[in-house]
């Protein structure tokens, strides 16, 4: 029988709540945590190597045989109700080594649909773009100049394991613009100014859709790399959309037009 941790003072405890609150400690130990049976389903499925699960007996016991290299804790429900951080919970929670995402580590297919995101800042936003990418079929998302980092707990729970089913680098805007340009990606920008509607734009060829934050959107870096400026049109009072719906819709119009052009050949 495993170890039964019944103290909310137990080192191990301690070290799981570091883990989930400070990314200096993710990225200096190259480690990072998910809770939730799906999500860590969707992390051992992409390859990544789960070390340590934690898992309170009362509300869920696991298949151990899918996790069988892992060190296993058992958790009373107090001291398992301090270290779940969502409401509805599977009683799981499991410490999993990091990976790199560098541009080079991305596979294109030979019409590349990328999304590109510039300085978005919120976890949830995050999640929920890597939600539409995914079902999209994304070839990637890039992440330009973080502000958060892609083993944030709540935006591993926002994305329901998106971050590990779609590909991910991450990235200086000049690096991402370079790696476009060199592999002849078309580069989209989404921008109020000098901008054509969204489904006028052809996103048939190899493509990247770039979005900024709705606060400031794009720097003028990828104003001046793009080869064109693209917004949604605002029939209301308000002038912009949360990014991650605006990204929804811009995928799925590349969606759209690349189905079209297969039923059309």
């Amino acid at each position: 029988m495993e170890e039964l941790i019944t103290s909310l003072q137990n080192p191990k405890i301690k070290h799981l709540l570091t883990l989930q609150k400070k990314s200096s400690d993710r990225r200096s130990e190259g480690v990072f945590v998910v809770e939730g049976m799906r999500e860590i389903n969707h992390c051992t499925e992409a390859g990544f190597e789960v070390e340590t699960v934690y898992y309170c007996p009362e509300l869920n016991t696991p298949q151990k045989h899918r996790l069988e290299k892992a060190k296993w804790f058992a958790l009373s429900s107090k001291v398992y109700e301090k270290v779940a951080y969502r409401g509805s919970t599977e009683g799981v929670i499991a410490v999993v080594k990091s990976k790199s995402h560098t541009l080079n580590d991305l596979k294109l297919s030979n019409k590349p649909l990328i999304l590109v995101i510039e300085g978005v800042e919120k976890p949830g936003n995050i999640g929920a773009i890597l939600r539409s990418a995914d079902a999209a079929h994304a070839d990637a998302v890039i992440v330009c100049d973080p502000l958060t980092d892609l083993y944030n707990p709540n935006l591993i729970r926002s994305s329901i394991g998106a971050v590990f089913t779609v590909p991910c680098a991450v990235c200086s805007s000049e690096e991402c613009i370079d790696f476009l340009k060199k592999n002849n990606i078309s580069i989209l920008t989404a921008q109020l100014q000098d901008s054509k509607l969204y489904y006028d734009t052809d996103m048939t060829r190899s493509t990247a859709i770039v979005m900024g934050t709705e606060a400031t959107g794009l720097t003028n870096i990828w104003r001046e790399a793009a080869d064109a400026h693209i917004l949604i049109p605002m029939l209301g009072r308000l002038d912009s959309l949360n990014v991650s719906v605006s990204a929804a819709i811009l995928l799925f119009e590349a969606v759209r037009q690349r189905q079209n052009m297969k039923e059309s050949d």
